[in-house]
């Protein structure tokens, strides 16, 4: 699915006021990642790999786990409140969750995030897209904000997938890490610093089985003596995913420049998944871009899902890499199969708190 800019209705349209002119526009954004820093060599230590061996092939050298009794929700809300005081607002008109991670299945953890937060009454629900959930999310948010059924929507991207790793798996325990970002979106016009648009999005249900947690839903339920260590925790086809990845986030990637008008040439910053440092560096390569360009914090943190790319933002603006004005390219590829890009332009905005900074209590 590409969606740009829609045309302007007629002038007897009653809507016309709110849908000539609104875009969704970056105006606040806010990362956390718990304060447990699990380390390669802590890895190696119950699993057969070295800290040598997963930097040569994922490019990470620590990530973070939740502790015990730390839940998505409360990941979510910490960020969601750094990214609601880095807009100076205390209030929104919606919250959208993405994860693949859910405090439960069900309800959804995003009414609880809002309660956390301090905005009971507001709009709130989930969004399921594994790690391009974000991209997804930030199309769901916009279209809230384009269609006037709010003002002010806070975006937050957050998982723990330490909830749902084999750690006897060496070929995925050592990829993931917990974490959660947030943007806050704001009813504003699309040719200012911080609009969203020109979206690519599609999906493959054929692939469902590369990227998965086979039991606990309605295809295989749970029950005691039923269901092998291996469906009940997290699966991925490493090699397979590689390619699907480079190439679905490559093409969406071009199918958001074109719509945008933007070459490849002219993006300050392309800020993909954080999946695996390999398939960064290859995407960049596909659509011409240096590597310097491709924004990454994934030696530091890992993969964390849906917040990788807001994740990533929070520490590239934070260090000043990514700066005001700067054409920002994002795009994603996840389970479902799911992949998503979508351009803008980074606002101006206040110093922002780097997200391992955890002198804040989580929700």
């Amino acid at each position: 699915m590409r969606t740009s800019t829609p045309p302007a209705p007629g002038p007897s349209d009653p809507t016309a006021a709110v849908r000539r002119d609104r875009a969704a526009v970056v105006c606040g954004v806010g990362g956390y990642v718990p304060p447990r820093v699990v380390t390669n060599d802590e890895l190696s230590r119950f699993m057969d790999t070295s800290d040598e061996w997963i930097r040569k092939r994922t490019g990470i050298s620590r990530r973070h786990f939740a502790d015990p009794g730390q839940a998505t929700s409360d990941l979510a809300a910490e960020a969601g409140r750094r990214a609601l005081e880095s807009a100076g607002v205390d209030t929104v008109d919606a919250v959208v969750v993405t994860t693949t991670t859910p405090d439960r299945s069900c309800p959804a953890t995003a009414p609880l995030v809002a309660t956390k937060l301090g905005l009971e009454g507001v709009a709130a629900f989930d969004v399921s897209a594994v790690c391009t959930g974000f991209v997804y999310g930030l199309a769901s948010a916009a279209g809230l904000i384009a269609t006037g059924v709010a003002e002010r929507v806070l975006l937050i991207g957050a998982d723990t997938y330490s909830a749902i790793l084999d750690m006897e798996d060496r070929t995925n325990a050592i990829i993931f890490g917990d974490g959660a970002g947030a943007v806050v979106l704001r009813a504003g016009h699309a040719d200012e610093p911080g609009a969203v648009g020109h979206f690519d999005l599609g999906s493959d249900g054929s692939g469902e089985e590369l990227i998965m947690v086979a039991a606990g839903g309605s295809r295989q339920r749970k029950s005691p003596g039923d269901v092998s260590r291996q469906d009940e925790h997290f699966s991925m086809r490493g090699k397979e995913v590689y390619r699907h990845a480079v190439h679905r986030m490559s093409a969406s990637a071009r199918a958001a420049l074109e719509l945008g008008g933007w070459k490849a040439e002219e993006v300050d910053h392309l800020v993909p998944h954080q999946a695996n440092i390999r398939i960064l560096h290859t995407v960049a390569e596909e659509l011409g871009l240096p590597k310097e360009r491709c924004v990454s914090n994934i030696g530091s943190v890992g993969n964390t899902g849906a917040a990788s790319i807001p994740l990533a933002l929070v520490d590239a603006v934070g260090d000043g890499t990514v700066k005001a004005g700067d054409r920002i390219l994002l795009t994603a590829f996840g389970g479902g199969l799911t992949w998503g890009a979508c351009l803008l332009r980074w606002p101006s905005l206040p110093p922002v708190r780097p997200s391992h900074d955890n002198g804040g209590t989580p929700a």
